[in-house]
């Protein structure tokens, strides 16, 4: 079928929204006519691999309706209303202890761009192929084929176009606190860098029930937000005294990557405290071994989440007014993707969520 999608075919060059040819979808795949998608850091920082294939349509916070099933799909159906989420295999040892984000095949299958038979999944008006599987979805585009095991059914009287984002960014945040850190109430929480993975782990650290919660960030306003979605403090994250004035924390959050940002993570936590980790991209990090005496640090992959399990959970917390991701969100139409890409950049858009025009010709 013919559909409209935000191509990228330089890296360094910017997105171009361009007709293509997307296949129908085969064993295990649904077809999703898409009716919103969030931006996520993760789709600007790997699109300049060289090892992924150019042309690309990324997008990986994907919701929409269900508009046809390929062969062997038995939970959802034509009509349904989904989130998009991370694909898996759902049979390596990890997928079948409920750990499907360190999925035997999780690289392949989310950030490859194509099937793991090797086939892109679309083609240009040219006939020329287009990777259209980033994470099972490459949702930037009116219409998206996605696995099965990557969707969510959600209730259609929801806001469909903004539900998105829970797919990736803020299950990360508030997966890692919730369910990888097991956040404990009356506990202490740093977390440094308060973009929209940030932010959901500061409003999951209030569902937790933490006593203190230290925001960290470079931009004044996304500070005041997070005061007021539940922090109850925040600090510059340029301050020189930084460590100083986060003080001694049970548990620390970086979303930056940033080497210097990740030490100071690790050096405010107390005796038995631990770290989680979600950014990338900084560098390599270097720690004596005695600044992880009695501490742990992992890096956390989509949250330790089941989509299935976790996304309703977050829906809940929203309409009890306990979670209100939705704030965080600034809608743009498909067409202007360059846009939202700059202000997600800058700071002036936390968390920029696309939509697509409807209709396939």
């Amino acid at each position: 079928m013919r559909v409209e999608a935000a191509i990228l075919r330089d890296p360094g060059k910017p997105f171009t929204v361009e007709d293509l040819q997307l296949g129908e979808p085969g064993p295990g795949e649904v077809l999703v006519r898409v009716a919103g998608v969030g931006m996520c850091h993760t789709d600007v920082l790997f699109r300049g691999l060289p090892e992924l294939p150019m042309p690309m349509v990324f997008g990986h916070e994907g919701s929409g309706v269900v508009e046809a099933v390929g062969p062997g799909v038995t939970r959802v159906k034509a009509g349904d209303h989904v989130v998009m989420s991370y694909d898996s295999c759902g049979w390596c040892a990890q997928c079948l202890t409920g750990a499907a984000p360190y999925c035997d095949e999780f690289m392949a299958r989310n950030l490859s761009g194509v099937r793991t038979d090797g086939t892109s999944g679309a083609t240009d008006l040219d006939g020329g192929p287009v990777a259209a599987r980033w994470f099972g979805q490459s949702s930037f585009a009116t219409h998206a084929v996605a696995t099965e095991r990557n969707l969510v059914t959600v209730n259609p009287s929801l806001p469909l176009e903004l539900l998105g984002p829970l797919g990736c960014g803020m299950q990360t945040g508030a997966g890692s606190v919730l369910n990888a850190l097991n956040v404990r109430p009356g506990s202490s929480i740093a977390v440094f860098g308060t973009g929209a993975v940030g932010l959901a782990a500061v409003m999951a650290a209030k569902v937790a029930g933490a006593d203190e919660i230290v925001a960290i960030d470079l931009h004044a306003g996304r500070r005041e937000l997070a005061l007021d979605l539940g922090a109850t403090r925040a600090i510059d994250g340029a301050d020189p005294d930084l460590a100083a004035l986060t003080g001694e924390v049970d548990y620390s959050f970086d979303t930056t990557g940033v080497p210097g940002v990740v030490r100071t993570a690790v050096g405010v936590l107390s005796p038995r405290g631990t770290c989680g980790l979600v950014g990338t991209g900084g560098g390599d990090i270097t720690l004596e071994p005695l600044a992880l005496a009695g501490r742990s640090l992992r890096y956390i992959l989509e949250g330790d989440v089941v989509p299935q399990e976790f996304i309703p959970r977050l829906i809940r917390l929203w309409q009890r007014g306990r979670f209100p991701f939705d704030r965080l969100i600034r809608t743009y139409p498909l067409d202007e993707i360059n846009d939202a890409e700059r202000d997600s950049a800058s700071g002036a858009t936390i968390k920029p969520v696309l939509r697509p025009r409807a209709g396939v010709s």
